[in-house]
């Protein structure tokens, strides 16, 4: 299954807590950005790929580059760990029951060469 995700990469944000109510939230951009990697998935076919097979995920996040950039490759925030992160949380119970059965993964940052940001996603189920 391969999909993909328009607009900007982003990372998982670290939760927040508020002192007034005594709770931890996730802060909105995160859910946003979760929300709309699950109806990409969703659109484009998607469906829960097993419960308790093992899964592997490669995840290219593609970023508009400057025309003043001289770098070779998107070094700059977000990090890879929490690019995988808000990808694999929004894919619980969606694409597998739960992201610790995904036993591979690789994530890729990468200037995208029509000069429009999104995440590609592909994901199966890994060979035993």
């Amino acid at each position: 299954m391969i999909f993909q995700v328009i607009g900007k990469p982003r990372g998982k944000a670290r939760p927040r807590f508020d002192g007034r109510h005594k709770r931890i939230f996730t802060p909105a951009s995160t859910a946003d950005y979760e929300r709309l990697v699950r109806q990409a998935y969703i659109s484009s076919g998607g469906y829960l790929l097993s419960e308790t097979a093992p899964i592997k995920i490669l995840i290219v996040a593609q970023f508009k580059k400057a025309v003043s950039s001289k770098k070779e490759a998107p070094t700059m925030k977000p990090d890879n760990d929490n690019i995988e992160k808000a990808v694999c949380d929004a894919l619980n119970g969606i694409a597998y029951k739960d992201d610790s059965q995904i036993v591979h993964s690789e994530v890729r940052k990468v200037w995208a060469k029509d000069g429009i940001p999104k995440v590609t996603v592909k994901i199966e189920v890994a060979e035993e």
